[in-house]
């Protein structure tokens, strides 16, 4: 089924090669070019394009792997000047270095799927859902990033903790932080359950002073320092210079379009009411400063509420975080548990943080993926954040030649998944529900019908586009902002209920 699944959505990607692509598809042309051209001394200091680079070392050293193959395509993408150059050859040949690298990701779900035991759920659901995921389509190989590698080597460290080869998945994670370091927003996780699992070996915590949790809390600390120690060391003598590049806290609360969490809405509360105060005449309209809405990467200032700071996003993602990592350090051994903490970290980092991309809504999603299998609770959140996280992906894509393919992938991949979930679970439903929910969460997802209406037709229709450019985009990120919220409150609660893994499912329509 892999084997099957993997050619299919392979044609899709050749497919899409000449499709519209994103001004990423610049930052790793000059990436290349960087790193291709300059001494690695001076790669965190280049300049000329706005696109510099600020991903970690590694995968620093993976641009300039991939430069040397660049040559045999078109030497005049590694041309630093060569700003927006995008020749067809420049084109066939960055869209390849996806498509390739994508079976980083493929080799990453044949690993989960055998660390689980055989069944058809675990070789044939699993893998459609995964390898068919319509974000990683859209974002990989239209707008264009490499988050299947990136992702491939997230699901090889999660299938050796699922057969409890706890240092192999250490080495593994620590790895793809050395890649792209925002999935440090995992790490609480993997450092709480390697230290419960692996360290203390499940004793008491009073044990911790005992030879054989020294030796693995040592074992491991040295493997994971010494990952980071290899990879850094070329650039000790400007060490501060990659950190700035890595962690730009200038860049503001939030990303140009507003990834659909908790600063959403609460922009949306700000900018509301600045408008309600300045209209009944208690606030002055030319003082706003709420200008969040203007499609730019920069600091901007809240007009009625007060400014949140990044150490009040840091403080706030740990604070939500401490009571499931509390709960998962004296929980007994399950990957289910470790799966569904994973899917909370990334959730609350996405809720809460600081400058956060739409695109890490991916982060819980994938995880997420592998739990719908395991339990009927976990499938009805995934169903939903699934289809919610993916449509807030849309705006991205904003040709209207894309309009249709991004529909299409979604549908595809959602219909594949309400279908073979509710097969597994033919729980209690209800009439005129969506399989494995209820009528308020059928009626939030037929509610996204709506917002693509507005979004692509109404906004048009009614004269907005010039007055109001960027209201579509708000309303989206709203929406989608509800949704995700549910879903991280569901789980939430969900983690801190027992397994019912055993209960008998029962088939009943109402």
């Amino acid at each position: 089924m892999i084997i099957t699944i993997t050619i299919l959505t392979t044609c899709i990607k050749l497919l899409l090669i000449p499709s519209y692509k994103s001004t990423d598809f610049e930052v790793h042309r000059n990436w290349l070019a960087i790193t291709h051209n300059l001494s690695y001394k001076k790669w965190y200091f280049e300049d000329t394009s706005e696109w510099t680079l600020d991903y970690p070392p590694l995968f620093a050293w993976f641009e300039y792997f991939l430069s040397f193959f660049a040559v045999f395509f078109d030497r005049n993408m590694l041309v630093i000047s060569n700003l927006n150059y995008a020749s067809d050859a420049t084109v066939v040949f960055q869209r390849l270095s996806v498509i390739l690298t994508d079976f980083i990701y493929v080799y990453g779900v044949y690993r989960v799927t055998k660390s689980l035991s055989k069944s058809w759920r675990n070789e044939v659901v699993l893998p459609i859902i995964l390898i068919t995921n319509c974000g990683l389509i859209m974002l990989d190989h239209i707008h264009f990033q490499y988050n299947g590698m990136m992702y491939g080597i997230l699901l090889i460290s999660i299938a050796n903790m699922i057969k409890e080869n706890y240092v192999r998945s250490a080495i593994w994670f620590t790895i793809l932080l050395n890649f792209k370091h925002i999935y440090i927003y995992l790490a609480p996780a993997y450092f709480t359950y390697l230290l419960r699992h692996y360290c203390l070996k499940n004793k008491s915590v009073s044990s911790i002073l005992t030879l054989p949790v020294i030796k693995n809390i040592s074992t491991l600390g040295a493997i994971v320092l010494g990952i980071f120690l290899v990879v850094f060391a070329p650039f000790a003598d400007h060490i501060g210079q990659v950190l700035s590049r890595l962690f730009p806290f200038k860049r503001g609360l939030c990303h140009a379009y507003w990834a659909p969490n908790v600063w959403a809405l609460y922009n949306t509360l700000d900018k509301a009411g600045f408008l309600l105060m300045s209209n009944i005449g208690l606030m002055d309209k030319d003082k706003s400063t709420a200008a969040m809405t203007g499609g730019l990467v920069q600091e901007f200032s809240h007009s009625l509420l007060p400014n949140i700071y990044p150490l009040t996003t840091i403080l706030l993602t740990i604070i939500c975080m401490l009571p499931f990592m509390v709960k998962l350090f004296v929980e007994n051994k399950s990957s289910a548990n470790f799966l569904r903490c994973l899917t909370l970290c990334a959730l609350t980092s996405f809720l809460f943080g600081w400058h956060v991309h739409e695109k890490a809504i991916l982060m819980a999603i994938i995880p997420l993926s592998i739990l719908s299998i395991m339990e009927a609770r976990d499938a009805n959140i995934f169903l939903i954040l699934s289809v919610v996280g993916h449509f807030s992906l849309f705006p991205l894509l904003y040709p209207g030649s894309l309009l249709i393919i991004k529909v299409i992938l979604l549908l595809l991949h959602s219909i594949y998944s309400f279908h073979s979930l509710y097969k597994m679970y033919p729980l209690t439903i209800c009439k005129y529900s969506l399989p494995l929910l209820n009528h308020i969460e059928s009626m939030y997802l037929l509610g996204l019908n709506l917002v693509f209406l507005y979004e692509n037709v109404l906004h048009q229709l009614l004269g907005l586009s010039n007055k109001l450019p960027f209201l579509p985009l708000m309303i989206t990120s709203v929406y989608c902002s509800i949704g995700i919220i549910y879903c991280w409150v569901k789980l939430y609660i969900n983690f801190f209920k027992k397994s019912n893994l055993n209960s008998k499912i029962k088939t009943k329509v109402k």
